[in-house]
């Protein structure tokens, strides 16, 4: 392509409401514009580069017998209704009706669509396994749309299915999808890892996530040097070892007008936070639950939901704090509830010794309580959210360490959670019927942009590896009216288009500084520079955009074309 007949708009400065380093630079660099919140437009460039990413995975998914479908962005919702997630999905459904009164789904995922096309086709295990993925946009009405294509309304997602006959077929393959995802991160040229996650509205009782190391990730990683690794909602905690030689005191209950809050309530008692027991109620499906941790950590609301297994889970309002505690908000305590709930113990509280609890009266603390005696819980278990300090629950020697990352894929054993709702089963050998056991296995296409970018960039603008970069040469004659320079360009131009290779002839009418500037914000790999006086012994500049401006080549003319082929074969990131 000729700069000239390009359409790359190139900014000098990014729009003030761009908030991370992708989205100024993805916008700087004519690869997107913002139409609205949350919703961004692909300019030739962006598409060009997300080809590039679609063409690495779908590679991989092929090298493991997945097949592409395409599926409808428009779900109607008996199906959602069918695995009842039409009620609990949340708000970041986007929920239509047609003219006819009929209610859809804008497609947020695509489960319900891709168990209801295989119950209506596979009939036997001689049909089985088989994957099928897809490329498609998603919506998801966030409710604060931020960090450019990486949190927007309107998304591109691999999302891929597989079915199997057996538990034992599924964990196979899951390991082959896996080993996939691991590919595509490395030909992305990405510094990640692989941890542990929560499974979410997606369902399933195991999974991991594809994390992209950047110190301006959303999401905080745990990880050991023994191979161990989570999200903060995932990361598991050891129970405490240890319990106080201090001796029990009697219960006593202390005024505390207007310190409902742990900080205050520490000043006031002059008592350190990890003697006081947190206890913090819920409504869990319509029933009010408490969840008890110490007074220095922070309940892990997912693992709480996923413990007690329910599909919605919120913090009770003060109407309904007042009927279980009879007392208003800072005041609740495991001791003399009003109302008789489940309690639900973090590790954490077991081994306190002379705690502090709310006293369910208004203004009221009580200390020494202690567990067994004063009170216990129906059910005690890691309920927390992983620290700093805290110890690997692996390996049980070393300390986590903690990084910021993003989400670029996530993978996940679904199990029967679809196939069962949906009754999609196939006969066995014997003829008897069971149900199909399902994977689920997603890839933010146009978050890898994103993710990249955050990863690889510098003063100047994108640093793209080779693999996506939507050009992988600039040609920079430094005078195009010059008729050798424009003939050394041209020829150079032609033989790298002749193998395919995407090259950016920069035939402008402008000062060789701007157009090194914009080859460098737009993250071109390879620059090859045309001046009269290299050319004058017939010689060109080879300049690899990772390096430094000293590390630029002087390279025979008639030796570009073989160094730029060499470089590409060796998949220089």
């Amino acid at each position: 392509m000729y700069y000239s007949k390009a359409f790359i708009p190139t900014l000098k400065e990014a729009p003030s409401d761009m908030d991370n380093i992708s989205a100024k630079l993805m916008v700087r660099s004519g690869m997107i514009r913002k139409l609205g919140s949350g919703l961004f437009e692909l300019l030739p460039l962006g598409l060009k580069t997300l080809e590039n990413v679609m063409t690495v995975i779908k590679e991989e998914m092929r090298a493991i017998d997945g097949q592409e479908v395409k599926l409808p962005l428009l779900l109607p919702k008996e199906l959602w209704i069918e695995t009842g997630r039409w009620n609990v999905y949340g708000k970041e459904l986007f929920r239509i009706k047609d003219r006819k009164n009929a209610e859809f789904a804008l497609a947020p995922t695509h489960e319900e669509a891709i168990t209801d096309l295989a119950r209506s086709f596979i009939k036997s295990y001689k049909q089985l396994p088989i994957m099928l993925y897809q490329f498609g946009i998603k919506f998801r009405d966030e409710i604060r749309p931020r960090f450019g294509v990486m949190r927007a309304r309107e998304f591109i997602m691999k999302d891929a299915y597989s079915f199997h006959a057996t538990e034992a077929d599924l964990e196979a393959y899951y390991k082959k999808v896996y080993a996939a995802y691991e590919k595509i991160c490395q030909r992305c040229g990405f510094k990640y890892r692989v941890v542990e996650a929560a499974s979410g509205a997606i369902g399933g009782n195991f999974s991991h996530e594809f994390m992209v190391l950047a110190d301006t990730g959303e999401e905080e990683i745990a990880w050991c040097n023994c191979g161990y690794g989570a999200n903060s909602e995932k990361a598991e905690c050891l129970p405490e070892d240890k319990k106080s030689d201090e001796k029990a005191l009697d219960m006593e209950e202390i005024l505390t007008p207007n310190v409902g809050t742990i900080e205050d309530v520490s000043k006031f008692l002059n008592s350190s936070a990890q003697k006081f027991i947190k206890t913090i109620i819920y409504v869990a499906d319509g029933e009010p639950v408490a969840a008890l941790v110490r007074g220095d950590y922070e309940i892990n609301e997912i693992k709480l939901q996923s413990l007690l297994g329910c599909s919605e889970l919120e913090l009770a309002t003060p109407e309904i704090i007042a009927e279980v505690t009879g007392a208003k908000v800072g005041f609740a305590g495991p001791v003399n509830l009003k109302k008789k709930i489940k309690i639900y113990a973090d590790y954490s509280v077991v081994n306190i010794v002379n705690g502090v609890i709310g006293a369910n009266k208004d203004d009221t603390h009580i200390k020494n309580v202690n567990y067994d005696r004063d009170y216990k819980a129906d059910v005690v278990a890691d309920l927390r959210k992983v620290v700093h300090g805290d110890i690997c629950p692996r390996c049980k020697k070393e300390k986590l360490q903690f990084s910021r990352g993003i989400e670029i894929g996530h993978v996940f054993k679904l199990g029967t959670k679809y196939s069962k709702s949906m009754k999609a089963t196939y006969l066995d050998a014997n003829g008897k019927e069971q149900l199909m056991v399902m994977g689920c296995y997603g890839i933010g296409v146009t978050r890898i942009l994103a993710a990249t970018i955050e990863q690889s960039y510098d003063e100047n603008g994108i640093i793209w590896p080779t693999a996506l970069a939507a050009y992988k040469v600039c040609i920079i004659p430094v005078d195009f009216k010059n008729e050798q320079i424009k003939q050394t360009a041209e020829k150079i131009y032609n033989e790298l288009r002749a193998l395919k290779i995407d090259v950016l002839l920069d035939d402008r009418d402008e000062r060789a500084g701007i157009k090194f500037k914009d080859a460098d914000l737009i993250g071109i790999p390879f620059r090859i520079t045309i001046g009269e006086k290299n050319l004058k012994d017939g010689n060109v500049e080879f300049k690899n955009r990772r390096d430094d401006k000293s590390a630029a080549k002087i390279i025979k003319a008639d030796e570009i074309v073989n160094l730029i082929v060499e470089k590409l074969k060796e998949g220089e990131i």
